[in-house]
């Protein structure tokens, strides 16, 4: 079960609660010193989770592998660049001649 940290609107004091995700959030509680049911609001903290190292994003665990697919894409993109373009004028004559004929 998770912890929650609650605060004292009245006195400012935290406390920390265990709660089901599903449960809804408390809007008063009893002060653990007096006994009394005062008001409180959730606080929400940063999460403590550090992430370090390489793989946690995409471009990290595929940067190696697709600089060469880049490569060789790039590689592959110019030849056929340079296809279509001898088509379309073989293309072009055929369908001017297909037009005429």
């Amino acid at each position: 079960m998770p912890t929650y940290v609650y605060k004292f609107t009245d006195t400012g004091e935290t406390i920390e609660v265990q709660q089901s995700f599903t449960d809804d959030p408390l809007t008063e509680a009893v002060h653990p010193v007096d006994g009394k049911v005062h008001p409180v609001k959730k606080v929400f903290l940063p999460v403590g989770v550090t992430f370090k190292g390489g793989g946690f994003y995409k471009t990290d665990s595929r940067g190696s592998s697709s600089s060469s697919k880049s490569d060789t894409s790039s590689s592959a993109a110019p030849a056929p660049a340079a296809a279509p373009a001898p088509a379309p004028s073989d293309s072009g004559s055929g369908s001017s001649a297909s037009t005429t004929a």
